[in-house]
């Protein structure tokens, strides 16, 4: 694959690949939006200092067949865990957010969201959101989208050793 540059050269002589490499773009912003609104009702629902996450997961496990997978990962992982679950979750959604809006290593940033969902998923959250939402993040990790469009480029440039950037 031809590596992406902005200059109109390129953009005329890789027409399929600028159109791939611009919706692939505008998913991330997408992505980082859908992050970035997560964080913003939690936080404004107050996650963060009441047992809202609590009253969720207890509400969840009551709706869960008993035994089953997401039943004993809410019973003895979620709601012992509530608080600091809220904390990881919402600040998460905001560097998550925060992050793939600017470019910043993005593939961690990828591999964290992918966490996070696949955790929803686990608790007994999943709705047909989630699989796109894990695949987009699985390509985000794969894909230098970062350096297409963001600070991982130059980052990367001034510290090529480091993992963060690639």
């Amino acid at each position: 694959m031809t590596d992406f540059k902005w200059s109109s050269d390129h953009l005329k002589k890789h027409p399929f690949q600028t159109v791939g490499v611009v919706l692939f773009l505008v998913g991330r912003y997408i992505f980082a939006a859908f992050f970035l609104y997560g964080f913003w009702h939690k936080l404004v629902k107050g996650w963060l200092w009441t047992d809202l996450m609590q009253g969720y997961f207890t509400e969840r496990l009551g709706e869960l067949p008993p035994g089953s997978f997401q039943a004993l990962y809410l019973e003895h992982f979620g709601i012992p865990m509530a608080m600091p679950i809220a904390w990881i979750v919402t600040l998460g959604e905001l560097v998550i957010g925060v992050c793939l809006a600017a470019g910043l290593a993005v593939r961690a940033n990828a591999a964290f969201a992918l966490f996070l969902v696949v955790n929803f998923a686990a608790g007994g959250y999943y709705n047909l959101t989630l699989p796109p939402f894990m695949i987009f993040s699985i390509l985000m990790m794969v894909l230098p989208s970062g350096h297409w469009l963001g600070l991982d480029g130059a980052l990367n440039r001034k510290h090529p050793e480091s993992i963060w950037f690639r």
